[in-house]
C-alpha cells in the first residue's frame, strides 16, 4: 500500500485517551553527568509522553534503571500536553526529528500506521524472556498490521462507573455492585437510580449521573448501544450506524436525564464527582488515581449498566511506539522492551491498567492505598476487560469526531428530535468516510 505523507499540521484529536490524558510539560534529562552524550561517546535516546509530574516521576525511576543496565545509553524525556501532542508529532515527523520512543493513543495509531512512521518490533515475539504471551491478546490488536507488531500497550483502562456510595445509602438504594452481581444493573435501573439520588435543592444541588469527563467525551455513551448488540460504527469503521434504534435510544435517554427529570447536568455546567455533587460518573479506570484523594464521602466503582447483551464498556488504550527514523533503532528497541517488560508494566500500574495478565492480577496493582475493594476491582475492571471494546480510529477521525460533536451540540440545544439529529449526523459522517 502506498503511504500518504504526514501533513505538517493535523487538526487535534478529541481526547478520550486512554486513561492517561493528564497534561504536563517540560523536558527532563537523565544521567546527571555534565557534557553532551556525543562528547561522552554515549547514545542519546529521546522519549516523549504527555503525562503529568507523577507519571514523570515513575518514568524517571524506570529510566535510571534502564541506564544502569545499559551503560553508554542516555535517555532524555519530554512531556507535551495532550492537546498539543499529535500536532507536535506531525511537525517532528515532517522535520525528520521524531523521538526514538513515545507514547501513542488509540486515536493516533491509524494515522501513524497510514503514514508509515511506526517502527516494527515483531522480533519481541521470539524473545522468550520478554513473554509476549503474558499480554492479553486483544490488547495487541491495535498495534498489529498483518504479521507486524508496531508497538505495545501499557495502559488498557476500561470505562467503569464511579459512584458515591454515601449518596446511594442516603437515598436507600441498593449498591450497583450488588445489582450487577445479580444481573440486575441495567440501563433502566441506572436511570431510575439517577432520578432517586438527584436533588434540585439550590443549596445542595446533586446530579444523579454524568457521562462526560468534558463535553467532548461522547464516546462513553457507546456502551449503551454495544450492550444491545449495536454501536456507533460498523465493525470495519466504514459506516456510521448510530442512527439505528439504539443510537436513538441513547440520545433520548440523555435528553430525558438532562431536560425532563434533570438528573444529569446540562452542557457547560461545571460539576465533578470528587466534589460530591454527582452520584454516578463514567470514566476510564485510571481516574481512580484522582479518586483516591477523596476524603469527604465513600465511593467505589461498578461495571457499566447492562443491555440485552450484557455490559460492554469502552476500552481506552495507550502504548509505546518507536519511530522508523530513529538514528539508534536497536537501542530504541531496548528501551521500549524495558518499559513494556513485566517490571516496567508493574511500575506504571500505579496509574494505568496493565495489559499483562501477571500484573493485572497482582496484589501490587489491586491493593494500592485507597483503592476500591478487591472484590469491586475484580468485578468492574478485570471481569469486564474481556468484554470491552476499543473504539477504533480512522484516518479522518478529527473530522468525523467534529461532525458527531455538532450533533451533540444540537442535542444540548434541543434543536431537533433525536431521530432527525442522528440521521443528519449519519449523512455527514458517512460522507467523510467515503471521501
Amino acid at each position: 500500500m502506498k503511504r500518504a505523507k504526514l501533513p505538517i499540521s493535523l487538526a487535534l484529536l478529541a481526547a478520550f485517551a486512554v486513561g492517561c490524558s493528564n497534561s504536563g510539560s517540560g523536558t527532563v534529562s537523565e544521567g546527571g553527568a555534565s557534557g553532551s552524550p556525543e562528547q561522552k561517546g554515549e547514545v542519546e535516546l529521546k522519549f516523549m509522553m504527555w503525562g503529568n509530574q507523577a507519571h514523570m516521576d515513575v518514568y524517571n525511576k524506570l529510566i535510571d534503571g534502564f541506564q544502569k543496565d545499559n551503560p553508554g545509553i542516555r535517555v532524555t524525556m519530554e512531556s507535551v500536553p495532550f492537546a498539543d501532542y499529535q500536532q507536535k508529532i506531525s511537525v517532528l515527523a515532517a522535520g525528520k526529528s521524531l523521538p526514538d520512543v513515545a507514547w501513542v493513543s488509540e486515536r493516533m495509531v491509524p494515522q501513524f500506521k497510514e503514514n508509515g512512521i511506526l517502527g516494527d518490533v515483531s522480533e519481541f515475539k521470539d524473545d522468550a524472556e520478554f513473554k509476549l504471551d503474558d499480554y492479553i491478546p486483544s490488547t495487541l490488536d491495535l498495534f498489529r498490521e498483518g504479521d507486524k507488531l508496531l508497538g505495545l500497550p501499557f495502559s488498557t483502562p476500561p470505562v467503569v462507573m464511579f459512584y458515591n456510595k454515601t449518596l446511594f445509602d442516603k437515598a436507600g438504594l441498593t449498591d450497583p455492585n450488588t445489582l450487577a452481581k445479580e444481573g440486575k444493573w441495567t440501563w433502566a435501573e441506572f436511570e431510575k437510580s439517577a432520578q432517586a439520588v438527584a436533588s434540585k435543592d439550590a443549596q445542595n444541588r446533586v446530579y444523579g449521573a454524568n457521562f462526560f469527563r468534558d463535553w467532548k467525551t461522547w464516546v462513553t455513551l457507546s456502551s449503551y448501544s454495544w450492550s444491545n448488540g449495536s454501536g456507533p460504527f460498523n465493525k470495519e469503521i466504514t459506516e456510521f450506524t448510530w442512527n439505528d434504534q439504539y443510537g436513538v435510544e441513547t440520545f433520548q435517554m440523555l435528553e430525558r436525564m438532562m431536560f425532563t427529570d434533570e438528573s444529569h447536568p446540562k452542557a457547560g455546567e461545571q460539576v465533578s464527582f470528587d466534589a460530591g455533587n454527582v452520584a454516578m460518573f463514567f470514566d476510564v479506570y485510571s481516574y481512580v488515581s484522582k479518586a483516591r484523594e477523596i476524603k469527604d464521602f465513600e465511593w467505589s466503582i461498578a461495571p457499566t449498566p447492562s443491555g440485552s447483551q450484557g455490559s460492554v464498556p469502552m476500552l481506552g488504550q495507550a502504548g509505546y511506539a518507536m519511530f522508523t527514523d530513529s538514528k539508534h533503532p536497536e537501542e530504541a528497541k531496548k528501551l521500549l522492551k524495558y518499559f513494556a517488560s513485566q517490571e516496567g508494566i508493574q511500575a506504571t500500574s500505579t496509574y494505568f491498567v496493565p495489559p499483562r495478565t501477571t500484573v493485572l492480577n497482582s496484589d501490587e496493582f489491586i491493593n494500592q492505598p485507597n483503592n476500591p475493594s478487591k472484590e469491586h476491582i475484580l468485578q468492574a475492571v478485570i471481569g469486564e476487560m474481556p468484554k470491552a471494546r476499543i473504539l477504533p480510529g480512522h484516518v479522518r477521525w478529527t473530522n468525523i469526531d467534529n461532525a458527531i460533536l455538532q450533533g451533540f451540540d444540537r442535542l444540548f440545544g434541543k434543536v431537533m428530535p433525536a431521530e432527525e439529529n442522528l440521521k443528519k449526523i449519519a449523512e455527514e459522517v458517512n460522507a467523510l468516510m467515503v471521501n
